[in-house]
């Protein structure tokens, strides 16, 4: 059940990022899962380094947004270049 539910959060995540920083993407609802997913994950190590890592609740998703936002843009830094090439 875990698992299924951190999918869930993270394809939120994701589309929230997506909102946020609007635009054409290359990539689809996978794309949009698997940012939202690894973002949460990124922003969560990020918050622990800079020692703000909040226990659960709107900080911990901020940061999962934040994270998500962050490699959406490598994403589309590394996608435009592939399909420019």
């Amino acid at each position: 059940m875990g698992i299924i539910i951190t999918i869930i959060i993270g394809f939120v995540i994701g589309l929230v990022a997506k909102f946020l920083m609007p635009g054409r993407d290359p990539g689809g609802f996978i794309i949009t899962i698997l940012l939202g997913i690894a973002g949460s994950f990124v922003g969560g190590w990020l918050g622990q380094q800079f020692g703000i890592a909040p226990e659960g609740g709107f900080g911990k998703f901020a940061l999962g947004v934040v994270g998500a936002i962050v490699l959406l843009i490598i994403y589309r830094v590394i996608a435009g270049r592939s399909s420019a090439a």
